[in-house]
């Protein structure tokens, strides 16, 4: 049975100390056997099996939460491309969505993916393709309310081509930002993972018309090797 999550940031030494090597299988393509092997000795990937997480990018909202603190108790938040969990299972003990912390506001935490996805208690999961017509109303009646915080870890499927790949996900995450001016409360916090590479610029200047504050942030769980980064943008103006 797997460990209970903490939602706590420890610290990952000492849990492997060998390198695995792949070796190349017959119909592998050299670039599948890299990205195993990179999997095999990734100190978050093991972290995240040890402590019951998802996937490893629950230690990538574990991080950004740690330093801009916005998945408060009571907080409403939404999760897009929530699949297969990891965000979410960091967010239920921060926003005390199973009402554990007695005293504290209880949270609520809706995630939306476009496939199913294991229920996980303290989280209301809905299959939904959050650019449909009507999904912002959904979204707020299934919440009881707009939203304190949006926050998106989606990416698009890779092609391999670098610049058409930063362009996807690019435009997603800018339909995210449309979906969050929908479903924000004002005051509220929109989180996305973005690629550095010249398009962001536009997103920048959007969201800083809608936000009091504008941050960049690449947390040390999130590969040296990547060019992600996370874009946290809080004081919705509503």
């Amino acid at each position: 049975m797997a460990k209970k999550p903490s939602g706590k940031n420890t610290s990952g030494r000492g849990l492997r100390d060998l390198t695995v090597k792949v070796k190349t299988a017959r119909g592998r393509r050299l670039s599948s056997t890299r990205w195993l092997q990179r999997q095999l000795n990734d100190p978050y990937v093991t972290r995240a099996k040890a402590e019951g997480y998802r996937g490893r990018a629950a230690f990538k909202i574990m991080e950004i939460d740690d330093k801009y603190r916005f998945l408060v108790p009571g907080a409403r938040v939404v999760d897009l491309g929530c699949a297969p969990g990891g965000w979410l299972q960091v967010a239920v003990p921060r926003v005390n969505a199973l009402g554990e912390k007695s005293g504290k506001k209880v949270g609520t935490i809706l995630g939306i993916d476009l496939q199913e996805v294991e229920p996980l208690a303290g989280c209301d999961l809905h299959q939904l393709d959050f650019m449909d017509e009507g999904a912002d109303e959904k979204v707020k009646e299934w919440l009881g309310g707009k939203a304190d915080v949006v926050m998106s870890d989606m990416a698009a499927s890779s092609s391999g081509h670098k610049q058409t790949d930063h362009l996807r996900i690019m435009s997603l995450c800018e339909a995210a930002a449309y979906f969050a001016f929908d479903v924000l409360e004002e005051g509220g916090t929109f989180v996305a993972k973005v690629l550095a590479g010249g398009a962001e610029g536009e997103l920048q200047k959007l969201l800083k018309q809608k936000f009091t504050k504008v941050a960049n942030y690449k947390p040390p769980s999130s590969r040296s090797d990547s060019s992600e980064k996370f874009v946290v943008a809080s004081g919705f103006r509503g």
